[in-house]
């Protein structure tokens, strides 16, 4: 295995200007910044981590803990976040919770252990586990959702607005049987969600029915499970909110089964947009969020508090910033049949 030193000797530089190249520090020439990385790619020459944070004090490593891998959001806020290391010199560590408070503990302890310089979080509930990091004044920045009385930092989404416009939509298209399929209301997105949507209704002057509102739990089946239910109210809704990409796909199954037309029956607004929303059939109309940029707004703040440990400015950028959601009007809303 070569070292810093053999790099040196065939570019003909000191170990200084090696080490300077290598981390991407200014006040190299470009000329000898191109023979030092020649000489890099010649040798498939590898800085030793450990040594290095031995040596300035940090692994260079930043956890990220999802909760649920599987859902095209979060792929898309890990690549924003990937985004965001790029040339930086951090590597990211990624575990999935799988929505489970004890996996999403054992994920922390386990970072923790090994010493990772931060942590971007999608909690699993309002638990104590992110707390004690927290006390520990270790970086840690929430993505997504925020526990109840959180005091930290965080990057989310507005939900309660992207919600009420949402159903705002429904309603300009004359809906007055308007329901919502929720997510879990003891996470901060799923309680915003259901507020933007009853502040909507408040607002046009119409009331929600019991049964139009269906507690889902962000997961396909509980999205297809509430939507029978739905079609099958003794007041059928000619709209539905549903508040999350995965409970859509839910509810179109249980649409297909039914035999209900959908936008020509039932009219349907998800929440989160991807590739499969315009190629879906119908073009599912839906509140998008910005979640690359989310994942790396989060990257950004948390490389920032990671820089700022041990200065007086350390613990006190505590702040949570809010990102506009978008909503996409396409083939899935209509107006009612008269």
């Amino acid at each position: 295995m070569y070292t810093i030193h053999d790099v040196a000797r065939l570019s003909g530089v000191s170990i200084a200007t090696v080490s300077a190249v290598v981390n991407k520090k200014s006040g190299v020439s470009p000329a000898l910044t191109e023979r030092v990385l020649k000489a890099v790619e010649a040798l498939d020459y590898h800085p030793h981590q450990v040594a290095r944070s031995l040596r300035v004090r940090r692994t260079m490593t930043i956890g990220m803990v999802i909760p649920d891998i599987m859902n095209p959001f979060y792929a898309e806020v890990v690549r924003g976040a990937q985004d965001e290391t790029k040339n930086k010199g951090y590597s990211l560590i990624l575990c999935d919770s799988n929505e489970d408070f004890g996996q999403e503990q054992s994920n922390l302890s386990t970072l923790y252990s090994r010493r990772v310089d931060g942590v971007l979080l999608a909690p699993t509930s309002a638990h104590a586990a992110q707390d004690r990091l927290t006390r520990r004044w270790f970086p840690i920045v929430f993505i997504d959702r925020i526990p109840p009385g959180f005091v930290g930092t965080a990057v989310v989404t507005d939900n309660y607005l992207g919600a009420r416009e949402a159903t705002r939509h429904l309603i300009s298209l004359g809906h007055k049987h308007i329901a919502i399929i929720t997510g879990r209301l003891d996470l901060s997105n799923g309680i915003e969600r259901l507020e933007g949507f009853r502040k909507a209704l408040q607002e046009a002057g119409l009331p929600l029915r019991d049964d139009h509102l269906q507690r889902g739990d962000f997961q396909v089946q509980s999205g297809y499970v509430c939507g029978l239910n739905l079609l099958q109210s003794p007041v059928r809704p000619t709209a539905v909110f549903s508040c999350n990409n995965k409970m859509t796909l839910g509810l179109m199954q249980a649409l297909n089964k039914m035999s209900v037309a959908c936008p020509q029956n039932v009219s349907v607004v998800g929440f989160d947009d991807f590739e499969w929303s315009a190629n879906f059939s119908p073009r599912l109309t839906t509140v998008a969020q910005p979640t690359r940029e989310m994942g790396r707004q989060a990257m950004r703040v948390l490389l920032k508090r990671i820089s700022q440990q041990g200065t007086s400015d350390n613990g006190k950028q505590d702040t949570v910033v809010t990102l506009k959601p978008e909503l996409r009007v396409r083939d899935s809303t209509a107006p009612p049949l008269q």
